[in-house]
């Protein structure tokens, strides 16, 4: 039995202008194999060595769990199919080693990853609380994900089933679609994480029951779960019903941020034409082309949109839609509170409460500006490049251009999903020593009286360093982050450079301005990436502010009018008390059986 077909070996990677199906298969498998394996193995070790059992009531109730194990089955028996359909139907009697060993370790790797999500859900290891699945199996989706995206890159050979014209390329396709719409749920569902228990659960381990906890710096899982109905229940808020200059205003900075990505999109394309114009005879002084790419750069802004002509109208214009929302939600807020019974205000911290109002309208502000201006522009930036790259470059550029935002999107997501307890723990050690020093300075006659200076100023020396030691873990999660969105970029922008200057040189398809445009738009489309990673935690800080905020409007009134109660009518205006009993609690009675009359123009005491 051969590995691969005949006259191809295993290291014959590029073939007719693509990939080897057997070299895409075995190195898909094995790496993806390999990594699940090992890693995994290490990880089930320190769950059976480290791990506490959740108990079952605490498990979460989500049908997304088990729609999960159902997608990592499916994904197994699809495998198998394909196996059986090559032998069977498609090439009767023709088995090649790569098709073994891709069906053995796919299956393989899959069981034993729905091993690791059931682990990850029944067991909790002590040091850790969970914010969602680990490492080991994020990466292991992100492979398998990117590994059926590198099947695109083969989209214009003949020999693949991308243009199908007999039954076993439809077969073929019909099974590649399948895999691929089962991968990409399969790596959403694992961010998502809808079987781990949550932060509060975990806390919570030994409770005999379940205590209802948010803290207002901790962002769990619950956090995007609710994120929709908050968004909804906020929708009133945002469109200024009360004003048509305003609404007019919001109309005008939705044009004013679609007409920022079509600049975004002519940028490149006018540089492009500057650089031909240079480089193709006869050659002419463009000078109406340099005008349009310098006005289109006044527009836009240093290359970003950050100072553009564009971005500071819609800034100025949406000072007052902003000011709108949160007058709007802080006078609804207030009105509320206003209504809630003595109890609920004697039983609550002012304080806190304020605090809760402060962080939760800031929230809001924080949360459009972030959404609106900020992530959407560029999500609708990658869909317009990859459109424009497929449409009149090749697909392959398409390609290149989404699987690198679509990697850097999600190493930022996940990488800073993990490097957040580093954060947490940074922070509590910045809490200890410096509740270490004010205790010890304001106790400073004790620590005189014992003559305790030396021990305080090693504690405190202990303390210092224990937040270093945090800093450190902090600091190098952030360079690890930083470090990984730079090879991811530089990977893409290799890749497409080298496909560009290719089709420049050799097959002279493209020009030289085509080269200058790839190179300046994947640039201009990475910059806004960088702050990806901050903009993704501030959502989450807002969304936990947003929800306090919302926990207060959600507080019943005890005392209200009765359905169809009519306004009070005054007349004579005496007061009359009859047997009046009152009380805060219903253990502490105030007033019992309290009568007197209050005549008109009198007052009693």
């Amino acid at each position: 039995m051969l590995y691969c077909p005949p006259n191809i070996t295993i290291s014959t990677i590029w073939l007719d202008h693509g990939i080897s199906e057997c070299f895409m298969a075995t190195t898909s498998s094995v790496v993806t194999g390999v990594f699940i394996l090992i890693f995994g193995t290490i990880q089930l070790w320190m769950y059976r060595k480290y791990g506490t059992p959740v108990s079952r009531d605490l498990l979460p109730t989500s049908p997304l769990y088990y729609l999960q194990i159902f997608i990592t089955f499916l994904i197994c028996a699809v495998a198998l199919l394909r196996f059986l359909l090559q032998v069977i139907v498609l090439d009767p009697g023709i088995i090649y080693g790569y098709m073994l060993v891709w069906t053995s370790l796919s299956m393989v790797s899959f069981m034993f990853s729905a091993l690791l999500v059931w682990v990850e859900r029944h067991f909790q290891l002590p040091t850790v609380p969970a914010r969602g699945h680990g490492l080991v199996l994020l990466l292991f989706w992100t492979f398998l994900f990117s590994s059926e995206n590198l099947t695109f890159v083969n989209l214009g050979r003949n020999d693949w089933w991308f243009h199908p014209t007999t039954f076993s390329d439809k077969v073929e396709m019909g099974l590649f679609v399948s895999r691929y719409v089962l991968s990409m749920l399969l790596f959403g569902l694992g961010l998502r994480a809808p079987g781990v228990v949550t932060t509060q659960d975990y806390l919570n381990l030994n409770d005999s029951y379940r205590v209802p906890l948010r803290d207002e710096n901790e962002n769990s899982g619950s956090t995007w779960r609710t994120a929709w109905r908050r968004t909804k229940t906020l929708m009133p808020f945002l469109w200024p019903k009360k004003s048509f200059m305003l609404q007019l205003q919001v109309i005008i900075c939705i044009l004013l941020l679609l007409a920022g990505r079509i600049i975004n999109l002519f940028v490149p394309i006018y540089n492009k034409l500057i650089v031909d114009s240079m480089t193709t005879t006869p050659l002419y002084f463009r000078w109406d082309l340099i005008v349009t790419y310098v006005g289109f750069k006044f527009l836009q802004g240093g290359g970003t949109g950050g100072m553009g002509a564009l971005n500071n109208l819609r800034s100025f214009l949406w000072v007052r839609i902003q000011q709108y929302t949160t007058r709007e939600v802080e006078v609804t807020l207030f009105r509320h509170l206003h209504g809630l019974s003595l109890r609920w205000h004697l039983s609550r911290k002012t304080g806190e409460v304020l605090r809760v109002m402060d962080r939760g309208t800031d929230s809001i502000t924080n949360l459009l500006n972030y959404i609106l201006f900020s992530i959407m522009p560029t999500l609708v930036d990658i869909a317009i490049a990859v459109i424009y790259f497929v449409t009149l470059f090749n697909a392959w550029f398409g390609l290149i251009v989404f699987t690198t935002m679509a990697l850097y999107i999600a190493a930022t997501i996940i990488v800073t999903e993990w490097r957040t307890k580093f954060q947490r723990s940074m922070n509590l050690a910045d809490n200890a020593t410096k509740a270490r020093s004010v205790d010890s300075l304001l106790n400073f006659e004790t620590v005189k009286y014992y003559g305790a200076e030396s021990y305080e100023v090693e504690a405190y020396r202990s303390a210092v360093l224990d937040y270093q030691k945090e800093e450190i873990k902090s600091v190098l999660s952030l360079t690890f982050l930083n470090s990984l969105q730079n090879i991811i970029v530089c990977s893409g922008l290799l890749i497409g450079s080298l496909l560009c200057v290719n089709m420049v040189v050799n097959e002279q398809t493209l020009s030289v301005g085509d080269y200058v445009l790839f190179a300046s738009y994947i640039i201009q489309l990475y910059v806004p990436l960088n702050w990806f990673g901050t903009y993704y935690r501030a959502i989450q800080k807002n969304f936990v502010d947003m929800e306090n905020m919302f926990d207060l409007l959600q507080a019943e009134p005890e005392v209200i009018d009765a359905p169809g109660a009519p306004p009070l009518a005054v007349n004579g205006g005496q007061v009359e008390f009859r047997n009046v009993v009152f009380s805060y609690v219903p253990e502490r009675v105030v007033l019992r059986n309290i009568s007197f009359t209050v005549p008109p123009g009198k007052t009693v005491a």
